[in-house]
């Protein structure tokens, strides 16, 4: 079975010692954390050899963080100061062990998708550096690079052997894509495949993040995108990832261990 990981936001808001602990007793194998969660954790006077050491207790790995945003729409002179947020989050990734950071994509503005390329060719020699490498994310709702085929053309002009995408199920379906386009992916380009579902209560085109529903609980092909990714050889994490307000506000370990067996059944079935 792919190993089963927990994107903290499906249990916003709580604080980040109470999400490792949540997946930990849950039953997850991994813990996907959120830059903005670490960086406030440091800020109240803890340390990152703190937070690695409730990880180690906890028996839970780090497959990737999230994020790194500004770095394709900078514009020129802002491009400097984007690079350098980028570094400190890479840097941040790798003193936790954690080999990725999610790059996600302009939300508000389309760019010249060489220059996109290019810049992501920037991060990657980065990430190589460092120790930690960035994976082009696709958001359904983004103006331009919101389907699995245009972050793909990013990672080609980058022309980097180790270049990643992100896959999630909501946003090939939020960004009009087909499911049989995760076939055209190599295994080993998938950095992560977030998991989640989404409702037919409201048209694709107007729904977002927060329309996210647990497995088995919408209409995605999810059976499908499981043979999916075993037909092109991926072997790594399959990340629940909800921003559902209604199951935030429900107990956050019953929301965890409600989508562990979700997973754990759609994987075991398909």
């Amino acid at each position: 079975m792919l190993p089963l990981c927990l994107n903290t936001s499906t249990i916003m808001p709580r604080p980040l010692p109470e999400k490792i602990e949540v997946a930990a007793r849950a039953g997850f194998d991994l813990i996907e954390l959120w830059c903005n969660d670490i960086e406030a954790y440091v800020q109240e006077g803890h340390t990152l050899a703190s937070l690695r050491a409730l990880l180690h207790h906890a028996g839970l790995g780090v497959p990737s963080l999230i994020s790194l945003s500004g770095w394709a729409d900078a514009a020129p002179a802002d491009l400097p100061a984007a690079l350098e947020r980028a570094r400190r989050r890479l840097e941040l990734a790798a003193a936790l062990g954690c080999p990725r950071v999610v790059a996600s994509p302009p939300t508000q503005r389309t760019v010249d998708l060489a220059d996109a390329g290019e810049r992501y060719a920037t991060l990657l020699g980065m990430g190589r550096r460092i120790g930690a490498m960035p994976a082009m994310e696709f958001l359904g709702f983004a103006p331009q690079i919101c389907d699995l085929r245009t972050a793909l053309e990013v990672c080609a002009r980058a022309n980097d052997p180790q270049a990643t995408v992100v896959l999630d199920p909501f946003h090939i379906f939020r960004g009009g894509g087909s499911f049989e386009e995760v076939r055209l992916v190599p295994g080993h380009m998938v950095a992560i495949c977030h998991f989640n579902d989404a409702p037919d209560t409201k048209p694709r085109a107007e729904q977002g993040d927060a329309d996210r529903v647990q497995p088995g609980d919408g209409v995605l092909p999810l059976a499908d995108m499981v043979r999916s990714l075993r037909a092109i050889g991926y072997h790594g994490p399959v990340s629940l990832e909800l921003f559902n307000r209604d199951l935030w506000a429900q107990p956050p370990l019953e929301v965890a261990r409600q989508g562990l067996e979700r997973m754990r059944t759609l994987l075991a079935d398909s």
